[in-house]
C-alpha cells in the first residue's frame, strides 16, 4: 500500500445479545470463535488494522486469545456505528485514521476482496460513506422484507450512487440490488452521522443508513458477485462450518 493511501481501519462491532443464536460471536468454527474467523478476513483485506469493538469481556478474551485487538465499548448503543464510533475515539485520539470501515461480525466468509471494494468510491471528494450491494437472481428475494434493497443511479460500471434502501417488495425493471450491511466512512462523515438524531424514514423502515440520505450524506455502492452468509441461526452456522472447513489455520 502507498504512503499515500489514507490511513484506514476495520472496526468490527460485535455483542452477546443475539435471541436466535445466543453468544454468537463465540460460537466454534473449526477451533476458532466466530469474531476470530470475521477478524481474520479484516486482517486479509490488507487495507489497515482490523480491530472488534465490544461490550462483552468474553468477547474481548476470546478475540486477544485468538491473537487479536479487541476494545471495550459501552454496554447501551443502539447500533454497531455508535460503537465503532467510540472505539474509533479510543484507539485513534490523534486522529490519524481518515477511512473506517464497519464489517459485520456474524459474516465469517466474507470474502476480504469486497472489503477492499468498499474503499473505492470514497477516493470521490463527493461521496461521504461507500457499502455494497449484489443483483437479486432469486425471485423469492424480491418480496422479502427481510432483505435490504439498495437503489439509485449507475455512475460507472459496478457503482451506484444511492437515492434510497428499503424493505419493500422490489418492482418494476430490474436489475434490482440485494444490499450488504458492510459501510466504509469518512472519518469526519462518521463523526457527523453518529451525531445526527434519527431521522423518518430511518424509523420507519428500521435502516439505519436512510439518515445519512435524509441529511444529504451521500452514499457510493460497490456492486459485487454475491451476498455473504450471515450467521444468525444454528443452521447458518453449520453452513459456514462447511465452507470454512478448508481455511483451518489460516490468518
Amino acid at each position: 500500500m502507498s504512503k499515500a493511501h489514507p490511513k484506514t481501519i476495520i472496526l468490527i462491532p460485535a455483542r452477546m445479545a443475539s435471541t436466535r443464536l445466543p453468544g454468537k460471536p463465540l460460537a466454534d468454527i473449526h477451533g476458532l470463535p466466530m469474531i476470530a474467523h470475521v477478524l481474520n478476513r479484516g486482517h486479509e483485506a490488507g487495507i489497515g488494522e482490523a480491530v472488534v469493538a465490544t461490550d462483552s469481556e468474553a468477547v474481548q478474551a476470546a478475540v486477544e486469545k485468538a491473537g487479536g485487538r479487541a476494545v471495550m465499548t459501552s454496554t447501551h448503543h443502539v447500533s454497531g456505528s455508535d460503537r465503532i464510533y467510540e472505539a474509533l475515539e479510543a484507539i485513534d485520539p490523534e486522529r490519524e485514521v481518515e477511512y473506517v470501515v464497519n464489517v459485520q461480525g456474524d459474516e465469517p466468509t466474507l470474502d476480504p476482496a469486497e472489503i477492499r471494494a468498499a474503499l473505492i468510491p470514497l477516493a470521490d471528494p463527493a461521496v461521504d460513506i461507500a457499502t455494497l450491494a449484489a443483483v437479486i437472481h432469486d425471485p423469492a428475494v424480491l418480496t422479502n422484507p427481510n432483505v435490504v434493497k439498495a437503489k439509485g443511479t449507475i455512475v460507472s460500471p459496478g457503482r451506484m450512487h444511492a437515492t434510497t434502501f428499503t424493505r419493500a417488495n422490489a418492482t418494476g425493471p430490474g436489475p434490482h440490488y440485494h444490499h450488504i450491511g458492510l459501510y466504509a466512512y469518512k472519518r469526519a462523515a462518521l463523526e457527523r452521522f453518529v451525531k445526527l438524531p434519527p431521522s423518518a424514514n430511518e424509523q420507519r423502515e428500521r435502516l439505519e443508513q436512510l439518515r445519512a440520505l435524509d441529511n444529504g450524506m451521500r452514499i457510493d455502492v460497490m456492486i459485487v458477485g454475491s451476498v455473504p452468509l450471515g450467521v444468525d441461526t444454528v443452521e447458518d452456522l453449520e453452513k459456514a462450518r462447511a465452507m470454512l472447513g478448508g481455511r483451518l489455520g489460516q490468518g
